[in-house]
């Protein structure tokens, strides 16, 4: 009753912001992201212990993380029958809790680990459902490289969807590390408070729509300036709520501006940004050395990354 499974972070294209179910983690909008590989999270869960433990890169995870653990776990032994506890351990092999999607790949990681070494197959529709019960960006990545996450209060029609993209395999992300630690969850909860929160209610659904396009059509320039201007809708709601929380670093005001030079000298890239400091830079393979160079010129460490799939298992368990 042992399995091990893979899954990719996500880069909020259009984010969610804000839940209207918070114990099922429902959100108000629906949102689409891209996964981004090599970086991944890989699993290992067995069962057949006395109680849940938890290791995350080799230490224990604080009681809020145990506890959305112990809420994907409950389900699957509602649903195979299976009445012991669980041993998990995770790698990540980049950044968490730095704005890099590291919850959606661990819970679409727990998620697929977790049925499987209960003896359970679901569908991939029925695997996104869950692994949302653990992180509402989880559902994206079970499904991998472009996905729109549908909303509903009806729990099984809370579930992402792939986007076929036309973009040949063209897109490359530059990470501009800034290390700062966040924890989306504060984001979430008084996001309904800011005053701005009707009007992205508003912008969002026709950014959907239009992001969706972009997509299917290989559309770089509206795909990434839309997510650019979202990634400022999102901070400004974020920062006009009760607790006027700014999560930029001076190093994220300084990628965006270089991303803004670099643009008027006729180099395709976009910046974008989720709940956290770090930022991405979206640009092609043709000019990505040199968006490279102008973020390890800033003194920012940097990462490339590509369009990764959905959750998989492999073979090479952690334990």
């Amino acid at each position: 009753m042992k399995a091990t499974a893979r899954a990719y972070p996500i880069q909020g294209l259009i984010k969610y912001h804000g839940l209207r179910a918070p114990e099922r983690n429902i959100p108000y909008h629906e949102s689409i992201s891209v996964c981004t590989a090599p970086s991944a999270t890989r699993t290992t869960v067995e069962f057949g212990y006395g109680s849940d433990t938890c290791l995350v890169n080799g230490t224990g995870i604080d009681t809020a993380g145990y506890e959305r653990v112990t809420t994907v776990l409950d389900r699957i032994r509602e649903l195979s029958g299976v009445e012991s506890g669980a041993r998990i351990e995770s790698e990540n092999d980049f950044a968490s809790n730095v704005g890099l999607g590291a919850s959606a790949s661990a819970f679409a990681a727990l998620a697929l680990a977790a049925t499987t070494a209960a003896g359970i197959n679901l569908t991939q529709r029925e695997l996104s459902v869950l692994a949302r019960r653990g992180a509402t960006s989880a559902a994206r990545s079970v499904t991998g490289g472009f996905s729109h996450l549908r909303t509903s209060m009806d729990d099984e029609d809370c579930v992402a969807e792939s986007i076929t993209d036309a973009f040949d395999e063209d897109l490359r992300m530059v990470i501009g590390l800034v290390p700062k630690y966040k924890r989306t969850a504060r984001a979430h909860e008084e996001t309904p408070r800011s005053p701005l929160f009707e009007g992205r209610l508003a912008y969002v659904h026709g950014a959907v729509a239009e992001m969706r396009r972009a997509i299917r059509e290989g559309d770089f320039t509206s795909a990434f300036g839309l997510a650019e201007q979202d990634s400022l809708s999102l901070l400004a709601v974020t920062m006009t709520g009760p607790e006027r929380w700014i999560y930029w670093q001076p190093e994220t005001l300084r990628l965006l501006r270089t991303t803004r030079r670099l643009r008027e000298k006729g180099v395709p890239v976009y910046f974008s940004s989720d709940t956290g400091a770090t930022a991405y830079l979206n640009t092609t393979a043709e000019s990505v050395d040199e968006v490279v160079e102008e973020v390890e010129a800033l003194g920012i460490e940097s990462r490339v990354w590509r369009v990764g799939g959905g959750a998989k298992t492999v073979e090479k368990d952690l334990f």
